[in-house]
């Protein structure tokens, strides 16, 4: 079976660094290490959201694990900030969501765009919805969400804003393959 990346990039996937390429070439199971910083936000609105998904609490340096599975029709996503578990599942999207990479976390799916420019992927949100209802496009949580190869390791940045909200939470770090 053909990895999610590959299939969603084509041949643009041969263009990502050589780090990315290992984390995205998944046909066996992998286990990614290494310290994350964590922002959340302040606001009432916003701390409710990021309880309601379950994402890791602020920390200035927080150990981070990420272990990926190729599964039949998707990849199954287990990140770990600290002792935060933070479980999605990724798929290839159809119909409206045609070439778009589909992340659900608990209740709530992102369609992403995948995109390749200057040795980075970026991650760009398109459409949300909640159980399966779409939500309102205006309301969609935005940041610059991206990954890259610095000095030979895997660096990541995620930022989710939602507007009338500001930051939600945010996440920066490094991750090795582990051995």
């Amino acid at each position: 079976m053909v990895p999610l990346y590959k299939k969603l990039l084509g041949k643009t996937f041969e263009q990502l660094p050589e780090q990315l390429q290992l984390l995205h070439d998944l046909t066996t199971p992998q286990k990614w290490h290494g310290i994350a910083q964590v922002r959340r936000g302040t606001g009432l609105i916003s701390r409710l959201i990021a309880v309601f998904l379950g994402l890791p609490k602020q920390a200035d340096e927080t150990p981070v694990t990420v272990t990926l599975t190729p599964q039949n029709r998707h990849e199954s996503w287990v990140r770990n900030f600290g002792g935060k578990i933070l479980p999605s599942e990724q798929f290839v999207g159809t119909g409206r969501y045609q070439g778009l990479l589909l992340e659900r976390i608990g209740l709530m799916t992102i369609a992403l765009e995948l995109v390749v420019k200057d040795q980075r992927l970026y991650l760009i949100p398109r459409h949300w919805n909640l159980m399966g209802i779409p939500l309102p496009k205006i309301l969609l949580p935005a940041g610059n969400t991206f990954e890259e190869q610095k000095d030979g390791v895997l660096r990541f940045n995620v930022e989710m804003n939602a507007p009338l909200v500001g930051l939600i939470v945010s996440y920066k770090g490094w991750l090795k393959q582990a051995p």
